[in-house]
């Protein structure tokens, strides 16, 4: 019962304060009461809200590829600390192009590490040549160049345009990360050697059960040492101090700033409104090949950021008439189009088109409106004509001698003639090895001052005939090639001595007329 009891007082209890419960509801109003709970501390990695200032150290702290092993890098790093000076000429150099490199490479997704390739390419250098056809930062052939919409004419090379190039480089690369299923390495193998070098060798050590990354695959040698060195590159920016480098600190802010322009300028005037030397324009723009900017289409002038604002308000104050240079040329007996292209250093093209001409024909006592430069030549000091003038004219030791190409020729066979090395025409010339000679070139070389005493070829002067013909004939395995350089002779020159057009092969035992030089001989 007194279970009970206890169970009613409970009930009664309940009742009570459920009617309570309910006239508050009805009566009053609830209020929200709030409870503040304080927050966990959370820790932040002050080293994470530093800006790296140094442009290098932004890089180094964000590379994303790596080698097996440092033995894969050994050799190059190596090479690197056996020159310490290389780097220190290659970080000054790249001053002013590297954050609009690194800002290109970032905005595209590419790794990090592809700011550096054009350390590994031209040594940061726009104005490099080094295969013979190859051109600018990124080391474009006019193919591939051509291909990613890097125009070269008259007036202008995009392959050497810093930005022009830098945005191309990107898109090709891109590409080839696409072809290679995201293999960075191997795009960038197939960055140097081309796509098909690279996938014939994936093929190949698919069909032999090897492995098909960079590291397994048989490629040219000099692709096989690419790949190395970008990485060894990128070791030693990061690691400067456990390699005995000095890298040349730049700062992490834009350097230069593209200011889009719609007609032609004389550089002479742009250096009048910035401020800036000849010298400064043509080395932020590399890609311009005369005394102005390109004739026809828009040009992204790269001026250093505190100059913008002095361009812009010139360009505001000076209609596209007063920004190059214009003769009123009459016509003169045996004038044509090219000649006066050439007395007046522009081009043809640019002539038609400013006087509306459809024909190549010009008459006599008529007028032509023809763009000039404002200055003298020697003025566009580092304009591609005037760089190479400088080349074909630099004193070095000995006597100078032009040599210019004919079918036939290689490094090989132009130095055995001047008995000289090919990697002197190499250093000489701001060529390689790799790429063949294109006819009509013309190469410096040196020759000693002094003739050697053993040296015959004196005897040419007091008119002995050294020429000898000789009669060959044809045996098993021989082909042009292979005679020429038994003999120490020219393909073309072969062919000329025999008629030969070059597209029926040589028969066995078939006689052929060879002449040498029985002095300067270089018959194996």
């Amino acid at each position: 019962m007194c279970r009970w009891f206890k169970i009613l007082k409970f009930f009664k209890r309940f009742l009570y304060l459920s009617f309570l419960l309910f006239t508050a509801c009805e009566g009053t109003t609830v209020s929200t009461i709030v409870v503040k709970v304080a927050p966990k501390p959370v820790q932040i990695n002050t080293s994470d809200l530093v800006v790296e200032k140094d442009l290098w150290r932004y890089i180094a702290n964000r590379y994303t590829l790596n080698a097996p092993s440092q033995k894969e890098l050994f050799w190059h790093i190596d090479w690197f600390k056996k020159n310490p000076d290389y780097l220190i000429r290659v970080t000054k150099r790249a001053q002013p192009y590297l954050h609009l490199v690194k800002t290109e490479v970032e905005r595209a997704g590419l790794p990090i590490e592809i700011a550096l390739l054009p350390i590994v390419e031209s040594a940061y250098y726009p104005f490099s040549y080094s295969h013979g056809t190859a051109s600018g930062l990124w080391q474009f052939i006019p193919s591939t160049g051509k291909l990613y919409g890097l125009q070269n004419n008259w007036w202008y090379d995009a392959r050497r345009d810093v930005l022009a190039s830098t945005k191309a480089a990107v898109r090709y690369l891109k590409n080839l990360n696409k072809l290679f299923k995201g293999d960075w390495l191997l795009a960038i193998a197939a960055y140097n050697s081309g796509p098909g070098r690279v996938q014939k060798a994936i093929a190949k050590n698919k069909q032999q059960g090897r492995p098909t990354d960079f590291w397994h695959l048989d490629l040219p040698k000099e692709t096989r040492g690419y790949v190395p060195r970008l990485l060894a590159v990128a070791q030693l920016i990061k690691h400067p101090e456990r390699y005995g480098q000095i890298i040349t600190t730049v700062s992490n802010t834009p350097q230069v700033q593209a200011i889009k322009l719609n007609s032609q300028f004389d550089l002479a005037l742009i250096s009048e409104w910035t401020g800036l030397d000849l010298e400064q324009l043509y080395t932020l723009n590399p890609g311009l090949k005369r005394w102005a900017t390109p004739s026809k289409g828009s040009y992204n002038l790269l001026l250093p950021i505190d100059t913008i604002a002095t361009f812009k308000k010139n360009l505001a104050k000076h209609p596209k008439e007063a920004r190059v240079k214009w003769v009123r040329h009459q016509i003169n007996q045996g004038d044509s189009l090219s000649k006066i292209a050439h007395q007046f250093n522009t081009t043809i093209s640019q002539i038609k088109s400013v006087n509306d001409l459809h024909g190549n024909v010009v008459r006599v006592g008529k007028y032509l409106i023809v763009p000039i430069p404002q200055k003298n030549a020697q003025y566009y000091s580092l304009s591609e004509v005037q760089r190479e003038a400088q080349r074909m004219n630099a004193e070095k030791t000995g006597v100078r001698v032009i040599h210019t190409v004919v079918s036939g020729d290689s490094l090989w066979s132009i130095a055995r003639q001047y008995n000289t090395h090919v990697d002197s025409i190499v250093k000489w010339n701001h060529i390689t090895k790799t790429k063949p000679l294109q006819v009509g070139k013309k190469l410096v070389l040196w020759q000693p001052n002094s003739t050697k005493p053993k040296d015959l070829s004196k005897l040419v002067n007091v008119g002995i005939n050294i020429d000898r013909k000789i009669t060959y004939y044809v045996k098993s395995g021989d082909n042009l090639s292979i005679i020429a350089h038994k003999f120490g002779v020219r393909i073309g020159q072969l062919k000329k001595w025999n008629q030969l057009t070059g597209k029926k092969p040589l028969q066995l035992k078939q006689k052929l007329t060879i002449i040498v030089n029985v002095v300067n001989s270089n018959m194996k």
